[in-house]
């Protein structure tokens, strides 16, 4: 955070701002002006009370701690302003900025790197559904032999609150809540620590409200639309050296189109890099089935599939409505209604606008077998419940640490 948020952003203006030093006398005068000085502390300041703030907020589980990296920062930032201004400090609005932007970019890199926290201390009720915690959170989950408190080391509770447990264990809870314990739902825990959302049956009370925000979409598509206008200058000259070495392995197309199932269940011809020595339109659902080592594919096209580098020509289907930038990865006619003969409520995936990355891309990979497909539709409902900006964010920074790695590719 100190790194990244505020000693690059420094360095970064003392040599290319406007007021840019012509040596390093010069940088280490414009350091310890007052201005830059104030601005330093109070930025500082603001690390540790917004990572702090942070750390707290991870303490609760079914929290999405990306949730509150802008608020928490705007209110830290904030505070510090008025601050400054009641006290009328001398200050730098170009640093200021320079160092809110920095931090809140390096808080969210962190969090997309950071595995999932183990540290906290579960007591399990027993009773119902609630054992399946067991699976996700390991040694540090224990079950409860008797319903007291008395001699209970300090940890969260958790348990199936929709079971019929006996009265005593309900009295237990009651008691266990109002001394202060936190007390969870076990879905609540479970969805927090896994990233996914467990269907049971279609209600509004599994996925919040059927219809995910409206006005996010409507602005998470114009955003869409302004990043793929300020993306193009850069990802064409990409794809034109990708054709080249298409074109230059064995011939043939460089592009091929392929049926899709995408938004709100309406077909649409996606667009890729040829990776392959043969393809299909979506309708055979063996030929749509990408195996481990498959044959078929070409030595460029495992490089533009292991890098994600394939997928750049969908660009066109983002612009064209058809695509998001993140979302749902859209399936092959033929897939689709295999899945959907197979899944109960499939379909409701189609809900947003599929992705060219998206939640299940980045924690799963490719998948085509029924078993891997039902946990893929529990990355892409947990999306969909939680769709906003944060997510969104989270699902950006990890696509880059999947095209370094290659992981899922197929």
């Amino acid at each position: 955070m100190l790194a990244f948020g505020i000693a690059v952003p420094l360095a970064l203006l003392a040599v290319f701002g406007p007021a840019a030093a012509r040596d390093l006398d010069d940088a280490v005068r414009w350091i310890v002006r007052d201005d830059t000085i104030n601005t330093l502390i109070g930025a500082v300041f603001c690390a540790v009370v917004s990572t702090l703030a942070l750390r707290r907020v991870r303490h609760y589980p079914g929290a999405a701690v990306p949730r509150f990296i802008l608020p928490i920062f705007a209110l830290s930032f904030g505070t510090l302003l008025a601050v400054i201004t009641l006290l009328r400090l001398d200050y730098s609005n170009r640093l200021l900025i320079a160092f809110f932007v920095g931090m809140l970019a390096a808080r969210f890199a962190l969090t997309a790197m950071r595995s999932r926290s183990k540290g906290l201390l579960y007591a399990l009720v027993p009773g119902g559904r609630a054992g399946v915690i067991n699976e996700v959170l390991g040694t540090n989950v224990f079950t409860l032999e008797k319903p007291a408190l008395e001699g209970l080391v300090d940890c969260a509770i958790i348990a199936d609150l929709h079971a019929d447990l006996p009265a005593e264990w309900e009295r237990f809870l009651a008691e266990a809540a109002i001394s202060g314990r936190p007390v969870f739902h076990y879905k609540q825990v479970w969805e927090a620590e896994t990233g996914k959302v467990q269907i049971d049956h279609m209600s509004e009370n599994s996925l919040g409200a059927l219809v995910p925000s409206l006005a996010y979409q409507k602005i998470k598509r114009t955003i869409d639309l302004l990043f793929s206008l300020v993306a193009l200058p850069i990802v064409l000259p990409i794809m034109f050296v990708c054709a080249i070495f298409i074109k230059a392995e064995g011939g043939g197309a460089v592009f091929f189109r392929q049926r899709r199932l995408g938004f709100r269940g309406k077909e649409f011809h996606v667009l890729k890099f040829r990776t392959m020595t043969e393809g299909n339109d979506g309708a055979d659902r063996d030929l749509s089935i990408t195996q481990a080592g498959d044959k078929r594919i070409t030595k460029c096209g495992q490089f533009l599939r292991r890098t994600r580098l394939d997928e750049l020509p969908q660009i066109v289907n983002v612009i064209k409505g058809e695509m998001s930038w993140i979302g749902p990865r859209p399936e092959a006619i033929s897939l689709a209604e295999w899945y959907d003969q197979e899944i109960p409520f499939y379909q409701y995936r189609h809900i947003v606008r599929p992705g060219i990355t998206g939640w299940s891309q980045v924690n799963q990979g490719h998948v085509t077998d029924i078993g891997a497909v039902h946990e893929k539709l529990q990355y892409d409902f947990y999306y969909v419940k939680n769709l906003s900006y944060w997510l969104d964010i989270i699902i950006a920074l990890r696509t880059v640490r999947v095209m370094v790695s290659g992981h899922g590719a197929k």
